[in-house]
């Protein structure tokens, strides 16, 4: 095999790879001060959980708080995908939503409850509607498993990249 022919069967398998497997994908959002922020508050609220249970979800409600502004807010799950608590979406509460896939076709929620068992943390990317919009937008999102009151489950908040 000369040089040339090698050299387009390397670019060859790196394409196909890329364009196959997952494993080569993005798996968490290019290292930004809002990336770091979303990991710092999901923490901070992951920690008032452990110390306070459901009792700390009505400051997460509270609009204008660090925990929901703008386009900021928490979101919390049990691991069987029982909205916990959606301050932008509260319709959303008390649904269960899994099996819910996003416009491209991807189990997110699914996808959040997974990251939690098996990495206890991590990042998520899927399509969303941003509140007051009638488009889905990318988003990624920070999970992070936690236990309210005993009960396994996770709390996460994410940003729009675009």
């Amino acid at each position: 095999m000369n040089g040339k022919t090698l050299f387009t069967s390397i670019l060859l398998l790196v394409g196909i790879f890329s364009f196959v497997s997952p494993a080569y994908s993005q798996s968490s959002p290019p290292m930004s001060e809002t990336a770091k922020q979303t990991e710092a508050l999901v923490d901070k609220a992951a920690a008032l959980i452990d110390r306070e249970g459901k009792a700390a979800f009505s400051e997460f409600r509270v609009k204008g708080s660090e925990w929901f502004h703008g386009d900021t807010y928490l979101f919390i799950y049990d691991l069987k995908a029982n909205v916990l608590l959606n301050p932008a979406f509260p319709t959303r509460e008390g649904t269960n939503v899994s099996g819910q896939k996003d416009s491209n076709g991807k189990l997110f929620h699914d996808a959040m409850i997974q990251t939690a068992k098996s990495k206890k943390s991590g990042w998520v990317d899927y399509m969303f509607l941003r509140p007051g919009q009638a488009q889905p937008s990318h988003k990624w999102t920070y999970v992070k498993a936690v236990r309210i009151d005993g009960v396994p489950g996770l709390v996460a908040s994410g940003f729009y990249s675009e």
